[in-house]
């Protein structure tokens, strides 16, 4: 609006201000068309009363228009002021609680008997809550729901084995890695028993298995062009053609081929203790807040430095005690 557009000098009778501000609205070439006409206060106007006239039930329809209107900008206005936001580090510090977002997989976070959420992440979570003189809040997402829960501020940092790739750091902003996952393979004691390295699976002798759609399918291909690939549809099945001697080697994403040679030393082995394709896994925080990533670089780095970290993987890892 341009200054002095609809200034008005007032001044006279009521009804000579009226007059003129009648005239404003009618003669302003910016004024909408749909504006209403102003009435004296004492000439109450009745439908069909002239063409001037406004109707009773015409300008109550109006006003109706009208508050629906404004209710609807007023609605849409308390959503976007109620929509949550992640909380930077010093409200988290304030709030006094850290909200931790996990997924469920074992061994990374599960339930034990009593439904109480245990696993790697839960000790983590736990420790960097003890460490920042916080109180822990779980809250437990599906795995494709979780970076959105993120998002919209239900919870502060996701610690669930989340994986550090480009297209997630779009969305969230990571922390250096504190885990590894990645891609293993497991065979055959007695079948692969005069393999020596990974170059003599390279061989139409043998039949490595793999989850069809899955990154391990990939990863075979390119590791074992000439050895006959084998594709399940699950790890259980895939598992169970290794143990009987279906298929000489299994890739899939740890901890499963670590736990089916833990579970059966006399007839599987991990050859190669290293992930072939390995995925380092990092916490996840909102976008725009370096002094929390911050925090947590410097976090795991104390806790790798006093092998609390890499000893708390080792047990949830690399060993099933966890299930006694």
């Amino acid at each position: 609006m341009r200054e002095g557009q609809w200034s008005i000098r007032y001044g006279g009778s009521r009804r000579e201000r009226q007059a003129r501000i009648r005239a404003k609205v009618l003669t302003s070439s910016s004024c909408p068309s749909s504006l209403p006409d102003f009435q004296p206060r004492n000439r109450p106007a009745y439908p069909g009363s002239g063409s001037g006239a406004v109707g009773v039930a015409s300008m109550r329809d109006r006003l109706t228009s009208w508050a629906g209107a404004l209710g609807i900008l007023a609605l849409g206005i308390g959503l976007l002021g109620s929509t949550a936001s992640a909380r930077p580090l010093q409200d988290v510090l304030n709030y006094g609680t850290l909200r931790v977002g996990v997924a469920l997989f074992p061994p990374w976070a599960m339930r034990d008997p009593s439904g109480e959420l245990t696993g790697f992440e839960i000790d983590v979570a736990r420790r960097l809550a003890e460490d920042m003189n916080l109180e822990v809040e779980f809250n437990v997402y599906p795995w494709d729901r979780i970076i959105r829960g993120l998002e919209a501020g239900e919870i502060d940092v996701i610690a669930a084995g989340l994986s550090i790739t480009p297209e997630r750091a779009l969305h969230v902003a990571f922390s250096r890695p504190y885990a590894t996952g990645g891609t293993t393979l497991a065979t055959n004691l007695e079948t692969t028993s005069n393999v020596t390295s990974l170059d003599d699976l390279n061989d139409t002798f043998y039949t490595v298995a793999a989850i069809a759609g899955s990154a391990a399918e990939e990863l075979a291909r390119r590791l074992f062009p000439r050895a006959e690939l084998q594709l399940y549809e699950d790890a259980d099945t895939a598992s169970s053609a290794l143990l009987a001697g279906e298929v000489d080697a299994y890739l899939d994403n740890e901890p499963i081929p670590t736990f089916l040679a833990l579970e059966n030393p006399a007839i599987v082995d991990v050859p190669v203790p290293d992930p072939l394709l390995p995925t380092p896994a990092g916490f996840a925080v909102a976008k725009g807040d370096p002094d929390f990533v911050n925090f947590l670089d410097a976090w795991i780095t104390a806790r790798e430095a006093d092998t609390w970290l890499p000893s708390t993987h080792g047990y949830w890892f690399q060993t099933l005690r966890w299930r006694d």
